[in-house]
């Protein structure tokens, strides 16, 4: 067997000087013998300026800057090596940089220190990352606070009660609410408050998904499982171990998913499309909706053992309908808010513009509350928020009544049509939606079919898929 020559000084040097890291060597009195490049990018002493030099002319500081390490040498010869070891070293110019340390004692034939070999690895990078995430997370934290979720009234109270106690659980919850009433934002509280919120949050909105997508979303799925899965897919789930889950619009979900996700709930384990292995999951799930699920279960369009799994926490946000008092300091947030953004010097709104909407039902809630302010943010140049600024549904006395009579006179929670049984013709498709305010959604359960089939028709049929104008 060939023994490979040993390495001379010309080509030790060339392998040190292409590493990445900085990387010195101290004979057994701690004097540099051998200083890399990357230690002079690093540091800013030359080589000429370190080989030679005393290693305590190099300050290196380890946890707070008042706390100078010259004794890092002494611990390491006495212990043989040092592994990842965080410390801050002074360079030439002054600055403190953050270092990753690691070193090897080298030992004489007769076992006597004969010197050391010492890395340096640069994490300031890392450093000011973690510190911009820790920054972020604060501010996360602050803009989800309970007291955040605008509003003073009982109704508004009650609910910040419960954020609290939900925030203190473990256990599901199920959120109610109209469209635009905050149930994310209600989610988002309870998550960046409970004891995962370390963890991610992973938001799932289950009316955006097709029937053919929404299972691989929400469990991943492995190669050549169907037709275009190119590559092996981790689920939201599995994106959400060690968090919590946001499962939006619970009731768009096929039957069919809602038996997997039944098992998902009662077992913490998932299978990804196309295998047999079970996979563990800690996850907290919050879902919301804003049907009656109670409804859709006595239709037969919702599995009663998964509503009771979900309806452990109920919580109910009230539209905005119901709790005008928390108009005005809403619209004082939202104005705050755009004034921010926009750097537009609007002071707050007219009385006769309050006056308008506070007299509007708000089908939308505090989500087309924010929007109208925000189109008056467009519409108003100075001063003060006027009539004339608001959107025309506001303004129009005749737009205004008519929408709020179809709120009246169809409310969401109007329990679905039973099934029909030949495919819905063009005119009833239209009838519906435009009952709906072109919502897919709410016209296919109140025509007892899919979202889907509803999408499918109007393309068959030719009808637009946005509302005219």
């Amino acid at each position: 067997m060939d023994i490979p020559p040993k390495l001379d000084a010309l080509e030790l040097a060339a392998i040190l000087d292409t590493m990445a890291d900085g990387v010195f060597v101290v004979n057994a009195a701690r004097e540099v013998r051998r200083w890399n490049r990357s230690m002079e990018r690093l540091t800013g002493y030359s080589a000429g300026e370190a080989v030679g030099k005393p290693c305590g002319v190099f300050t290196w500081l380890e946890g707070s800057e008042d706390e100078e390490k010259e004794g890092m040498y002494c611990r390491l010869f006495a212990e043989g090596s040092m592994d990842r070891c965080e410390l801050t070293v002074r360079c030439k110019d002054g600055s403190a940089l953050p270092v990753l340390v690691s070193a090897r004692v080298l030992l004489a034939p007769e076992g006597s220190p004969h010197g050391a070999v010492v890395t340096v690895t640069d994490i300031s990078t890392l450093k000011r990352l973690e510190t911009e995430v820790t920054q972020l997370r604060r501010e996360v934290e602050e803009r989800y606070r309970f007291h955040n979720i605008v509003g003073k009234s009982p109704a508004m109270r009650q609910v910040y009660h419960l954020v609290e106690l939900a925030a203190a659980s473990e256990a599901t919850v199920l959120v109610r609410g109209e469209t635009g009433t905050g149930k994310e934002l209600v989610a988002k509280a309870i998550h960046f408050h409970s004891p995962r919120k370390d963890g991610p949050l992973v938001s799932v909105h289950c009316s955006a998904l097709s029937e053919t997508l929404v299972e691989s979303e929400l469990f991943g799925h492995v190669r050549g499982s169907f037709t275009g899965a190119v590559k092996d897919q981790i689920g939201r789930f599995e994106r959400a171990d060690g968090g919590t889950i946001f499962l939006d619009e619970i009731g768009e979900i096929p039957l069919s998913v809602q038996v997997k996700l039944l098992r998902v709930i009662q077992e913490r384990e998932i299978e990804r499309i196309g295998e047999s292995q079970a996979r563990k999951v800690d996850v907290r799930i919050i879902a919301a909706t804003h049907r009656d699920l109670r409804k859709q279960v006595e239709s037969g369009q919702f599995r009663e053992d998964l509503f009771y799994r979900l309806n452990v926490f109920p919580l109910y946000l009230p539209p905005l309908r119901e709790r005008q008092e928390d108009i005005a300091p809403l619209v004082a947030h939202f104005v705050e808010k755009y004034r921010a953004r926009t750097q537009k010097n609007l002071s707050g709104v007219t009385p006769d513009a309050m006056r308008m909407i506070m007299d509007y039902c708000w089908p939308g809630n505090v989500r087309e509350l924010e929007n109208a302010i925000e189109h008056a943010f467009v519409a108003c140049g100075e001063g003060e928020i006027g009539a004339l600024d608001l959107p025309l549904e506001l303004r129009r006395t005749d737009i205004r009544d008519r929408i709020c009579e179809r709120r009246t006179a169809h409310p969401r929670e109007t329990p679905p049509r039973k099934p029909v049984h030949r495919p819905a013709t063009k005119e009833e498709i239209v009838a519906m939606l435009q009952d709906c305010e072109w919502n897919k959604a709410e016209a296919a359960r109140r025509l007892g079919i899919t979202r889907t089939q509803v999408w499918r028709r109007m393309v068959q049929l030719g009808i637009p898929l946005d509302p005219p104008g």
